[in-house]
């Protein structure tokens, strides 16, 4: 990617005048690191499902070590930006990233369903410490009127990368041939340990791959030199006079509704792509193999990368509020038609859930965030804790697909839609009265 020399800007607690176009570049690569790897969980799943013979809901333990990070590793990162800013917190992240990435060697070598856990969640550590620092770096990068638009464009990015992940995953993991179940339990101790380390082998070449350009990745960051920005300093005792001691997140409402948002959106949106894979192989849906479904699930995404860059546009259009809460509308409604119906008409309206999904994320991100003022980094860090609903959400969702199938727990991400529908209408336009944002021209 070209970066434009000679343009300049100065971050301050208000926000810069004009967008730092160079920062801006670099930071969307950290945006599309994190959104191939967090993609790549849903090729994991049926893999490692099929390796370990596991049920729907012990499969869904993927994701719940990996977004569980979110929540365990969210504060601390918070402290971790106060401590080396915002810079130094997405090296620091991505050398983490880089050290999880390479403990799926040892993991695919000894076939332990428990270290591929523990590799994950060392991984998602890294991706947490990322989106601390990185989201509300990228919101302040520019005017903060447009601040949707830069978290939407540097989204669309990160979409890219959950895009081509499926892509990925689906030539270099899902490459072999799995027994079933009932063969399964027809091999020796020997035998079956012997498959599950040939099977569990295919991932080591791309996570070591992955680790790599994560290391020289993060070497290229530390050589960059990046706008400072001062916004972090409410978390610096003593260096803001004029912010309130009285004053916390606790007691901004539209901030404590948004991080729900933010819980149910990622829930739901995990939720859909975990289980796109053995949906689509589902008979009386599509009848395809692991390794065709997985390339359809980066028409999910890829969706969402579509949506965005439509989104970065109609957010400089119309209110944010009105946005979020109408793709949240027609998201529900596209999930119950999946529901409702069977074969093609089932698996391309839960494809194109995507395309709606796209604005969400930053919409609510922004809508929560707005008029924190100093607490605006505080406001971050429990905005990304919960993301930890895309630890819990799927696995609800797994435990009701082993009750009811997987065609039926969709209800669940459907049920969050409403929610999200609720936070735009509603909350959008109480945070927008609030800081006086007025319908975009």
């Amino acid at each position: 990617m070209a970066i434009p020399s000679g343009v300049t800007a100065t971050a301050s607690p208000s926000g810069a005048q004009k967008t730092d176009i160079r920062a801006m570049s670099i930071a969307t690569m950290l945006f599309f690191m994190w959104g191939f790897l967090t993609c790549l969980n849903d090729i994991l799943i049926p893999h490692l499902k099929g390796i370990f013979d596991l049920t729907y809901a012990q499969a869904m333990l993927v994701q719940f070590c990996f977004f569980s990070s979110y929540f365990l590793f969210a504060v601390p990162s918070g402290k971790l930006v106060e401590w080396r800013g915002y810079k130094g917190t997405m090296v620091i992240g991505l050398l983490v990233m880089a050290t999880g990435a390479f403990l799926f060697l040892p993991a695919s070598t000894a076939a332990s369903f428990g270290l591929f856990l523990s590799a994950l969640v060392i991984l998602a550590a890294g991706i947490t410490s990322l989106q601390v620092a990185a989201n509300p770096y990228v919101a302040n990068l520019g005017p903060p009127e447009t601040a949707a638009s830069r978290l939407n464009l540097a989204q669309a990015l990160n979409s890219f990368g959950t895009f081509i992940a499926p892509f990925f995953g689906s030539a270099l993991i899902l490459g072999g041939t799995q027994l079933t179940p009932a063969k399964l339990k027809s091999l020796s101790a020997a035998a079956l340990e012997s498959y599950r380390v040939e099977q569990a082998s295919s991932v080591r070449l791309p996570y070591m791959g992955i680790g790599l350009m994560l290391v020289l990745l993060a070497v290229a960051l530390a050589m960059v030199k990046l706008p400072q920005m001062d916004f972090t300093r409410d978390i610096r005792p003593g260096e803001l006079d004029h912010a309130s001691s009285a004053d916390s997140i606790w007691k901004h409402p539209v901030l404590l509704a948004g991080a729900l948002g933010i819980f149910v959106y990622v829930g739901a949106e995990v939720s859909i792509g975990s289980f796109l894979v053995n949906y689509f192989g589902l008979p009386e849906i599509a009848g395809f193999s692991e390794r065709t479904a997985a390339q359809y699930v980066s028409l999910y995404w890829g969706g969402a990368m579509v949506g965005r860059f439509i989104g970065s546009w109609l957010l400089t259009k119309f209110r944010t509020s009105t946005v979020l809460g109408s793709a949240a509308v027609v998201a529900f409604f596209l999930v119950v038609g999946s529901i409702l119906t069977n074969g093609h008409t089932a698996m391309w309206a839960i494809l194109a859930v995507g395309l709606f999904n796209s604005v969400m994320f930053p919409s609510i991100f922004t809508v929560g965030l707005a008029g924190l003022g100093p607490l605006t980094s505080k406001g971050s860090s429990l905005m990304v804790a919960a993301i930890v609903g895309g630890a819990l959400i799927p696995l609800a969702e797994g435990h009701l697909a082993d009750a009811i199938g997987v065609h039926h727990a969709f209800v669940i991400p459907a049920a969050c839609y409403i929610y999200i529908a609720l936070f735009g209408y509603f909350g959008g336009r109480r945070s927008e009265r609030e800081v006086g944002i007025a319908t975009p021209a």
